[in-house]
């Protein structure tokens, strides 16, 4: 379970929010409803749950359709971190 007021998760979602400045799902401008979006899963990745390259941040519309398919977005997901 996940412990909102963690340092190292409030240090990891800080760093990810500074480096993509608002939603990152491709052709969207959103920055309102901001969410810190774990590439690979946070419950199946433990070693990866702060590491700042497994976070993208996405607007709550695309962040919803994401949920049970982060495997299908991954990739993608990657390459727009990776570009950056």
């Amino acid at each position: 379970m996940r412990d909102y007021d963690d340092p190292r998760y409030k240090q990891f979602r800080q760093a990810v929010r500074k480096r993509d400045k608002g939603c990152r799902w491709p052709g969207c401008k959103c920055k309102k409803k901001i969410q810190v979006h774990h590439i690979m899963k946070w419950y199946d990745y433990p070693t990866l749950r702060y590491v700042v390259t497994n976070g993208i941040c996405l607007c709550k519309k695309h962040h919803n359709l994401t949920r049970g398919k982060e495997m299908i977005y991954a990739p993608m997901f990657m390459r727009i971190i990776n570009a950056l």
